[in-house]
């Protein structure tokens, strides 16, 4: 491992966005994933070491958030420093220069308004390398469809908050399903359980967005 992906890891680990963020303190003032992205992009790093080091920050924190070793803040905060950092990176989505691991389509169900769990899956997806499109709350299942209409091959993910809205899951999967079979379907939730899940015919559960992202390494590869 280069002396630079340890380097950005650990900004993003420790979720230092930028030299004027006064977290975590004893960071304070020095640079963070932003300028650190910044500089190795003038200096001729390769863009995809500055992904690499990205990947295994939001890796190690949310190891730690599976664990409890760490919380939402400081995911939080590490996924602020992550899309600092990528955010340099854009040029070369776009150019195809730097790939993408796959796309993530994924929302919270119809009938739900719950967004908190969800974003986190979306920012830690994100800061594990895959394209994310966040298609936001109280999604249904056109809604769905209509994505993944628009980015062939996606993984979709689903979450649920409250056991009412949890069974809007079954329907929008079948529909998904039934005109595009070969469609990943990952879901998670509060009420969720693996039961719930291998009963409705999704294709992943996860409790934690690290064991999101591992599903979605399993089927991108």
């Amino acid at each position: 491992m280069s002396e630079f992906i340890e380097h950005i890891a650990i900004l993003i680990e420790r979720g230092k966005v930028n030299k004027t963020s006064p977290y975590p303190p004893d960071l304070k003032e020095q640079d963070g994933a932003d300028e650190l992205a910044r500089q190795a992009i003038d200096q001729g790093i390769n863009p995809d070491e500055i992904l690499a080091g990205c990947i295994l920050g939001m890796d190690r924190i949310g190891e730690k958030f599976s664990q409890n070793k760490a919380f939402v803040p400081e995911l939080l905060m590490a996924a602020k420093a992550m899309t600092s950092a990528m955010a340099h990176l854009k040029p070369f989505f776009q150019s195809g220069q730097v790939k993408r691991k796959g796309t993530f389509v994924v929302g919270t169900i119809a009938g739900d308004l719950h967004d908190i769990g969800k974003n986190l899956v979306a920012m830690v997806a994100e800061g594990g390398g895959f394209e994310v499109i966040d298609l936001g709350t109280d999604v249904s299942a056109e809604k769905y469809l209509a994505a993944i209409e628009e980015h062939p091959g996606c993984m979709v993910g689903m979450s649920a908050l409250l056991t009412t809205t949890m069974v809007n899951m079954e329907a929008a999967i079948k529909s998904i399903k039934e005109k595009y079979p070969e469609t990943k379907i990952i879901i998670g939730g509060a009420p969720v359980t693996q039961e719930f899940a291998d009963k409705i015919g999704a294709d992943g559960y996860s409790t934690d967005p690290k064991g999101a992202v591992a599903l979605l390494n399993k089927n991108a590869a």
